[in-house]
């Protein structure tokens, strides 16, 4: 069995059928509705494709995650040994199978044959030496000879943020590939350019998401072809569906107003202090994670964005990513905010502009304690980024809108042909099965995990 997994990030459904050109450059010409897991991000997605667990089985709640004991969140950490032990491909590879993994999250450390990852090094002085991760260490070296340009990690994120990303990791797909026998038989890449169009411009934005639409559906023909000709069968699908931004709500400013999130002064910038913080909102898109270390602060805090269903359209509780009769992964925060439908969460903690740390004027996706869109956006002064959430108008993490799924070979994901969505977590149990893991499959199945709306 030789099978290519391509990965779309914002791949959805809605567009697959408003743009044919989309549908036609899938694996089979038709696509059929995804159900992802909540939060519908993309570490989340891709640790529940690669577990087959449900967040509360794999613990990856987000795009970052908060370590109580450092009072420290970090976003796009990329160790593997932050999911627990078990792939869908571990039956695969006992039987003897090759696993490669190119552009995927937390993928350093994981044991397969063949890995690429974007893994630039941060200077002291506060610049950047670009550098790919790679197993074995010379491949980086051969396929930049190979597609004729180095990776450039500002094209895959920031202001410079482009479809050349996308078709440089495409390139470098198809140069793996093109190695015949050498190549691994189970290969999974990532596609990520639609994901900073949409978010950017908005899917209401038809001139821009079709440009977008039409730059991925190359791609995907091309792939498609060229796994076709090497061999394999090609499944794609997408983490999550892009749906349209008309408000941000600022989660931190509420519960720093209330006296719950603390802050240290430094040249009259405001630093978070977790330490002394009786709450804090871990957001990521239309998700956020309260952390409440005292459980008496539960009833203030929880109240403080109860009823507002224009905004937020749930708060719970850990039990969200909790298996039934235990308590909610450690990960996961206290608390939990669902943006209501076209809002999402901003991190900013302050509301005077001096008041801003040093990054918030930076791409810096590690050391801010949340996600941060605005990072897509050119700012002043020059070579700064945009500091207005409201320039964005396109978001995700709610579970309503269905991503999209095609493939060339019958896969036996439940439903048949009925067109009731299957969830990601089902699409990676049939991709085991597929792959000739079906004792452990059943078994990972069986494992309990979180449903979310």
């Amino acid at each position: 069995m030789r099978l290519l997994i391509i990965q779309c990030a914002a791949l959805g459904q809605e567009l697959v059928e408003r743009f044919p050109e989309l549908r036609e450059a899938l694996p089979g010409g038709l696509a059929r509705p995804l159900t992802p897991p909540f939060p519908a991000v993309t570490c989340t997605a891709q640790a529940t494709f690669r577990t087959g667990l449900d967040p509360a089985g794999h613990g990856m709640v987000a795009n970052g995650v908060y370590n109580r004991e450092l009072r420290r969140a970090a976003f796009w950490e990329q160790s593997a040994a932050q999911l627990p032990a078990g792939r869908i491909w571990d039956g695969f590879h006992a039987g003897g199978g090759r696993v490669g993994l190119i552009c995927w999250q937390q993928s350093l450390g994981e044991d397969v044959e063949l890995l690429l990852s974007p893994a630039p090094i941060h200077t002291h002085g506060g610049g950047m030496i670009q550098d790919c991760y790679s197993r074995p260490p010379e491949l980086y070296r051969e396929l930049v000879a190979e597609t004729g340009k180095k990776f450039n990690l500002m094209e895959y994120w920031g202001p410079l943020a482009s479809f050349r990303s996308t078709r440089w990791i495409a390139a470098a797909t198809r140069a793996v590939l093109a190695r015949g026998e050498s190549a691994p038989e189970l290969l999974l890449t990532y596609l990520p350019h639609l994901d900073c169009a949409l978010q950017k411009h908005g899917p209401a934005d038809e001139k821009q998401t079709r440009r977008a639409v039409l730059e991925l559906a190359g791609e995907l023909r091309s792939l498609t072809a060229a796994a076709r000709a090497a061999g394999y069968e090609t499944l794609v699908f997408g983490d999550y569906a892009i749906t349209p931004a008309t408000r941000v709500i600022f989660p931190n400013r509420e519960l720093r107003a209330a006296g719950l999130f603390q802050t240290r002064r430094i040249k009259r910038m405001a630093y978070p202090d977790l330490y002394a913080s009786r709450a804090f909102a871990m957001v990521d898109h239309q998700a956020a994670h309260l952390y409440v270390p005292d459980a008496v602060d539960l009833p203030a805090v929880k109240a403080l964005f109860a009823n507002r269903p224009d905004e937020i359209a749930e708060v719970s509780d850990a039990a969200e990513f909790a298996a039934p009769g235990t308590p909610g992964h450690r990960r996961a925060g206290e608390l939990v905010l669902t943006a209501a439908p076209g809002a999402w969460f901003a991190y900013p903690w302050w509301t005077e502009r001096g008041e801003a740390p040093d990054y918030a004027g930076h791409v810096d996706i590690h050391n801010k304690p949340g996600f941060d869109p605005c990072e897509l956006f050119w700012g002043w002064p020059p070579l700064s980024i945009g500091r207005d959430p409201g320039r964005i108008r396109g978001t995700h993490g709610r579970t309503d809108a269905p991503a999209a799924w095609a493939c060339s070979c019958p896969l036996p994901v439940p439903g048949g042909d009925d067109g009731r969505p299957v969830t990601l977590r089902e699409l990676a149990r049939a991709v085991e099965v597929l792959l000739g893991g079906g004792a452990a499959a059943s078994l990972r199945l069986s494992r309990p995990g979180s449903a979310r709306p």
